[in-house]
């Protein structure tokens, strides 16, 4: 049985689709784009949905090494079944820079300045038996 696939937050990304993308918004008086655009940093009237490049460098990074508290945090991990994953800033040239989720969880692994793209992964599953999806950034040298 094929499970369908539900992003964790709908308008956070663009999903279903064959090239996933954030989707942020551009406030057109200033030219800065705003992530997440589920929320209403700025009017309607002045501004517009941009779709954000799939494709960064890694600014800053850390390694979550503890569960983290629920809430707010709502993963599925238990203490059993936790393992560490990478945090990080991924600076979108000439857009934003987003706080993301990262598919390496070994910092020997990861280093500032290392290009980075966005891939969509598997979080948790919802009571229905659906696989909810989220975004994460993969270095470069493994993306596929």
């Amino acid at each position: 049985m094929v499970k369908t696939q539900v992003p964790v937050q709908e308008g956070l990304f663009t999903w279903p689709s064959d090239d996933p993308r954030l989707i942020g918004r551009l406030e057109k008086s200033t030219g800065r784009i705003y992530f997440p655009a589920i929320h209403n940093y700025v009017s309607d009237e002045d501004s517009e949905e941009v779709l954000l490049s799939k494709r960064g460098t890694l600014w800053t990074f850390t390694i979550q090494g503890f569960l983290p508290k629920n809430p707010p945090y709502k993963g599925p991990e238990t203490l059993e079944t936790f393992k560490p994953y990478g945090v990080g800033y991924v600076e979108l040239p000439g857009e934003i820079i987003v706080e993301t989720r990262l598919t390496e969880g070994d910092p020997d692994k990861l280093k500032i300045g290392m290009e980075m793209e966005m891939v969509i992964v598997p979080f948790a599953e919802d009571e229905d038996g659906n696989e909810i999806v989220t975004f994460a950034f993969k270095p470069v040298e493994d993306a596929a």
